[in-house]
């Protein structure tokens, strides 16, 4: 297929429908069930994707025939990046209109995960409940923050807890704290006692306890490697007080972030390992060019002074 040449004149014939054919050819991997998935018949399908690639002047999905799966092209991935962008952008522009017609300026939307929401939520909560009575807090709990990230830019949170970064998404993320790691091990682990930090190398030589699908290992295994290391995990889980209870039971030791971590539990001893592992940065997130309430911006402010508080008492 030959490009435009009328200097992209043709692309204002691209529709929504185009992108969400392209989207679901993507995800189910045949035009049968593209239709199926939205409702459409194979062959409207089939128009979509032709009339799509007409207007961009590539080829954008590989048809192998018979029971093959589709795929896309390389220029159908990269297509597709920026559609999922713009359906994400007009989910939420449709979000801030429904929020307008409905009269929903009484809620706020806010994304939490695990350690944010045991620690920090509850003070920010009570003091944000003092000065907006009238708000209605809704809470969407992730142990994925990636998913929250998604779910801020599609409009259906108002703000959420993110560790970034989230590449380029039309987020706008306002730094809450530096979470520290520390080691946590059972007291009768001989690592107790050690008057020193252990090194990264003795780390890694310990059987350790993660996290599985949480982006809080991220900071340790880059360390580790960097130092030549790798960790021996003998179990994982993406629940805290899971973690927390299997060092207890002498399973193994976790580098965790001080903020997951129980410290008044007697069963374990917390470690500081000062810069041996970075920090992880936890941040507010909201949109980048959607509307902020009043209530919003508040509960952001509210966040801040908590955060700051705290970190001044400590």
């Amino acid at each position: 297929m030959e490009p435009d040449s009328g200097h992209g004149s043709s692309w204002l014939g691209v529709e929504l429908r185009h992108f969400a054919a392209l989207q679901a050819v993507a995800s189910e991997g045949s035009f049968g069930r593209a239709a199926e998935r939205l409702g459409y018949t194979q062959s409207a399908i089939s128009q979509q994707i032709q009339m799509l690639e007409k207007i961009v002047g590539e080829k954008l999905v590989e048809r192998p025939g018979g029971p093959r799966p589709v795929s896309l092209t390389e220029a159908g991935h990269l297509l597709l990046r920026h559609a999922d962008s713009i359906v994400a952008r007009l989910q939420a522009a449709q979000a801030d209109l429904h929020a307008l017609r409905s009269g929903e300026a009484g809620v706020l939307r806010v994304g939490t995960f695990q350690s944010v929401g045991a620690r920090l939520l509850p003070d920010i909560m009570r003091r944000f409940r003092d000065q907006w009575p009238q708000i209605e807090v809704m809470l969407e709990e992730r142990d994925s923050d990636a998913e929250l990230a998604d779910m801020v830019e599609r409009g259906e949170l108002d703000v959420a807890f993110v560790l970034p970064p989230f590449g380029d998404k039309p987020l706008e993320t306002i730094e809450l704290l530096r979470d520290p790691y520390v080691l946590v091990v059972a007291n009768a682990s001989p690592l107790a006692n050690v008057k020193h930090p252990p090194t990264l190398a003795e780390i890694a030589a310990e059987p350790l306890i993660g996290f599985r699908a949480c982006r809080s290992m991220d900071p340790l295994e880059s360390a580790l490697r960097a130092a030549g290391c790798e960790a021996n995990f003998t179990f994982r889980t993406d629940d805290n007080g899971t973690v927390q209870g299997m060092i207890a039971a002498g399973i193994g030791s976790a580098v965790m972030p001080r903020l997951t971590v129980d410290a008044s539990d007697p069963r374990v001893t917390v470690i500081e390992l000062g810069n041996r592992v970075p920090p992880r940065l936890i941040s507010v997130a909201r949109h980048r060019d959607r509307y902020h309430s009043p209530a919003a911006r508040a509960f952001v402010e509210t966040a801040l002074d908590v955060v700051s508080t705290e970190q001044l008492a400590a």
